[in-house]
């Protein structure tokens, strides 16, 4: 699934709360690179999907969310609060892994006897916190229930044609056509595993505070105090490797409240939920910042309004756009210019191919040349853009948005064209993404937005001609052939070159234009370490890594 990134989704989920890495994405983990002023030095800054590994074992920590979970079923409720508690005490039949590779996990093989047949084979031992054994009916009403059409994961299932129980503990699901996407799924919320009983006992209230939690991670839910606190406890009969910490108890709060609390000790560790939050907490005493890969972006999207529909506009703004001025100036360093909409925590697999390919993007320079203003401009005069109608900009209120809201009208000037802001409440702009009608007076959108595959293909189906995601009416019959091909590949390699293909005819259309990457940000008590930095503390049980320096 794409998801668009809100103040109560994708930035609630810490995808938009890191710092800027290095094109390799592979160095050691990253801490208090400030320059006195609070402000995150670019240059210096860099990126590890792991902490140190843990020592010692601790009783109990305070872990902060943004928001209280609506619920705790993420087959009706896929918030990202409720599966960073979650992801702890569920676990799926395939894993994503910190560096952001996925493995056969519930599923401890899988076999592909032919392009259009999976084979699963189950993990044997595994109980659930009721203490029943994990079934293969078990697994398979789970992947029934996900594909639901009124379910979070329902797209996930479009191209299965079959799910079948083919032994005791054996799944085989065939597809229609190929579909590499799928594997990758079930690394997701499409691949959780129920307890069929409990979930089928607990009915409509499934996921509401008192009920279990049905799941057979390293914890298991021990209570939910509506508007207080959720508490996890490791479950001592795990199947797997036995957590360090035996408790973890998750209280809410957001901006300034957040920030007191990890500084006073109050809280002992965040996915820290925003940039600013993340940039209040630099050289704080007592607390470390770790950053990792993760597949989030910031964007400007052309809407149906029609005032980026020429590609050479499109283009041109791309050019004249300030990137690192935005990144100082709206998120204090903590972002990176960046050229492609996903952010490098998508290259699951092929990372050089992905990286060369980043490295050549045209049209999205860091801070534009005169060079760069020359050509833009020439592409404007040749589009026969109407210089006195103005590009409508839709923002909202937040620091980040504003700036960049400023920086596309100052780039749109540069290049003889005018642009106005409209600024609205958060909870319209949020609206602009799934609503044509509220959008209907915008002609692009500050934007922000993340994939939930590490895979570049997970991104790229949004400019399909007839994808609900491609607001300005980008048609390529030739793209979406390639795009298709590319989502019926299995193999990696092949897969990498089809797409780096793609991306290339994205950003020289500019459909979307890209402003930066926004990697993930832990934040952690000094005396702590262990869990994974990268966004995959969204599907992997982070909490079963967290432990004392020392033993």
């Amino acid at each position: 699934m794409t998801h668009a990134s809100s103040r109560t989704k994708a930035l609630a989920a810490g995808l938009v709360t890191a710092v800027t890495l290095t094109a390799t994405g592979c160095s050691g983990a990253t801490r208090d690179t400030t320059d006195g002023s609070g402000t995150a030095d670019a240059a210096t800054l860099a990126l590890t999907p792991v902490t140190t590994p843990a020592k010692g074992a601790l009783a109990g920590v305070d872990w902060l969310l943004e928001d209280e979970p609506d619920s705790l079923d993420l087959d009706t409720q896929g918030t990202s609060a409720g599966r960073v508690v979650l992801t702890n005490v569920c676990e799926r039949l395939y894993q994503l892994q910190p560096d952001m590779s996925t493995k056969p996990f519930l599923a401890e093989k899988a076999e592909t006897p032919d392009d259009k047949t999976l084979v699963l084979t189950l993990r044997a031992g595994v109980t659930f916190h009721d203490g029943t054994p994990m079934t293969a009916d078990d697994v398979l009403w789970s992947l029934q229930r996900h594909a639901d059409p009124d379910m979070e994961q329902g797209d996930e299932f479009a191209n299965i044609a079959a799910m079948r129980k083919t032994g005791d503990r054996r799944i085989t699901i065939t597809f229609k056509t190929p579909d590499a996407m799928f594997f990758k799924a079930l690394a997701g919320d499409a691949g959780i595993v129920w307890n069929k009983e409990q979930v089928e006992k607990a009915g409509e209230d499934f996921g509401t505070p008192g009920q279990p939690d049905a799941c057979t991670g390293p914890y298991r839910l021990s209570d939910w105090k509506s508007g207080n606190s959720i508490t996890i406890e490791r479950y001592d009969d795990y199947w797997g490797r036995k957590p360090l910490t035996k408790q973890v108890t998750f209280r809410w709060a957001a901006d300034s409240a957040l920030v007191n609390a990890l500084t006073t000790g109050a809280a002992d560790g965040a996915y820290a939920e925003s940039p600013n939050t993340a940039a209040a907490l630099k050289n704080k005493k007592g607390v470390e910042q770790h950053y990792g890969p993760s597949t989030a972006s910031l964007v400007l999207i052309p809407t149906e309004r029609g005032g980026l529909k020429d590609p050479g506009v499109r283009r041109a703004l791309s050019l004249a756009l300030d990137r690192e001025g935005i990144a100082a100036s709206g998120y204090g360093g903590m972002v990176q210019p960046w050229g492609t909409p996903v952010g490098s925590g998508a290259w699951g697999y092929a990372k050089p191919v992905f990286e060369a390919a980043q490295k050549a993007v045209a049209h999205a320079p860091a801070s534009p040349t005169a060079e760069d203003l020359s050509t833009a401009r020439e592409l404007v005069k040749r589009s026969g853009a109407d210089p006195a109608e103005p590009i409508v900009i839709g923002t909202d209120s937040s620091q980040g948005r504003s700036v960049v809201a400023n920086a596309v009208r100052a780039a749109l000037q540069r290049i003889g064209l005018k642009g106005q802001i409209k600024t609205v409440p958060a909870a319209q702009f949020e609206q602009f993404y799934s609503a044509p009608q509220e959008r209907a007076d915008i002609d692009v959108l500050v934007g922000d937005w993340y994939i939930s595959k590490a895979d570049p293909m997970g991104f790229y189906d949004n400019a399909l001609s007839d994808s609900s995601n491609n607001w300005v009416g980008f048609k390529d019959d030739a793209y979406d052939a390639k795009v298709k091909k590319a989502l019926a590949t299995l193999d990696d390699a092949e897969r990498a070159k089809l797409t780096v293909d793609i991306q290339k005819t994205f950003t020289d259309a500019a459909v979307w234009i890209s402003v930066a990457q926004v990697p993930s940000v832990l934040v952690l008590n000094k005396d702590m370490t262990g869990p994974p930095a990268s966004m995959a503390y969204l599907y992997y049980p982070w909490a079963a890594e967290l432990g004392a320096k020392k033993g």
